[in-house]
């Protein structure tokens, strides 16, 4: 069984790569689109206009944002943002206030997935870190600064 495994997975190697080298892989074409627009946005307001078309989320108890109140180290600051409560969560976006480009990552859901999400992100400096959240098409944020005394993020 072995032997058969690996005789698959060179052939299978060996086909990609006569694709790409044909030029019928391109790397637009195998990596995942991207909203470049939003996510080398400069502003807040820009980021979020990139990603929703709009920037005006409301501020909702229903999007819960946790972050520690202290990151030692900004390079690796763990954010969680709980829509779970939600119905309809269609997307979630992490926005960093200060950092050179705000928009920290954009995550999209599907069909009955549950709005929740936890990750860890680099920041530069103290700042406002922002879940926003939008649900049956309307945009809901929650907000909280984060006081970094280690930056990881050009700092």
């Amino acid at each position: 069984m072995k032997r058969r495994s690996f005789l698959k997975a060179t052939l299978a190697t060996g086909a990609a790569s006569v694709a790409v080298s044909a030029g019928l892989l391109t790397p637009a074409t195998v990596l995942a689109s991207w909203n470049k627009q939003a996510f080398e946005a400069k502003t807040v307001d820009d980021a979020l206009k990139g990603v929703f078309g709009s920037a005006n989320a409301a501020s909702s108890d229903d999007v819960k944002l946790t972050a520690p109140a202290i990151a030692e180290n900004g390079a690796v600051t763990p954010i969680t943002v709980d829509a779970s409560g939600m119905n309809g969560v269609e997307s979630i976006v992490i926005i960093a206030s200060a950092n050179p480009n705000p928009l920290v990552c954009e995550y999209k859901f599907s069909g009955a997935a549950q709005g929740f999400v936890s990750t860890r992100i680099r920041m530069g400096s103290t700042q406002n870190v922002m879940g926003v959240v939008k649900a049956g098409g309307n945009l809901f944020k929650a907000e909280q600064e984060v006081r970094v005394t280690i930056g990881g993020c050009g700092g």
